[in-house]
């Protein structure tokens, strides 16, 4: 299993995180790329002031993003990345992907967007996460006692709004593998990796 990229994909909420754990057990080791993680690096290394300051920092992000996919792929890496996934990235992630000859398996989770909606305002509510997701001015060390008073928390309809334009419940590139995360209760992670050929 050289040279394979798995790509997490789906909608916020959807449990892409803990799946990459249960991969990791299941599958040995995988060089795990984050593009939040790197946003959230550089949202504490300059800060930013206003939501155009904050798009600068993503950008930034991104060019970091690719720039370690490739190190990793010139190196021959297993790697792993989770990430709500829409067109804007397939072109760049293709163009590595051919040049370095890598497999893609694409493992797109789906749930009910009503219980989404729950879990990402649990999640964006939840003290370890990190403050720059749901505020449009920040500076590292910034807390915020209520985060129900933070100033981007997206609210129903602009929830619903990027779940259904933005692409990310048909994002592809591989072989493609759905779930249905609705009730987690329900899904059997370990049984259904074994039914899927990485």
């Amino acid at each position: 299993m050289d040279k394979v990229l798995i790509l997490l994909a789906g909608l916020p909420g959807t449990g892409k995180t803990y799946l990459s754990q249960i991969i990791k057990e299941k599958l040995g080791e995988f060089y795990m790329l984050s593009q939040d993680e790197w946003k959230e690096h550089y949202c504490d290394l300059y800060g930013y002031n206003d939501l155009e300051e904050k798009q600068v920092i993503e950008k930034i992000a991104w060019a970091k993003y690719f720039e370690i996919m490739e190190q990793q792929m010139q190196a021959s890496s297993k790697i792993m990345s989770d990430y709500p996934f829409s067109q804007k990235q397939k072109p760049y992630i293709r163009q590595l992907v051919e040049r370095y000859d890598y497999r893609v398996v694409t493992i797109r989770l789906v749930a009910d967007l009503d219980i989404l909606f729950e879990r990402q305002k649990k999640r964006d509510l939840d003290p370890t996460r990190h403050l720059s997701h749901i505020v449009t001015s920040y500076q590292k060390g910034d807390q915020l006692a209520d985060r129900s008073k933070a100033d981007q928390l997206l609210p129903y309809e602009e929830f619903i709004n990027r779940c259904t334009t933005r692409g990310y419940d048909t994002f592809e590139l591989g072989k493609l593998y759905e779930v249905d995360v609705t009730d987690y209760s329900k899904v059997n992670y370990s049984e259904w990796l074994e039914e899927i050929k990485l």
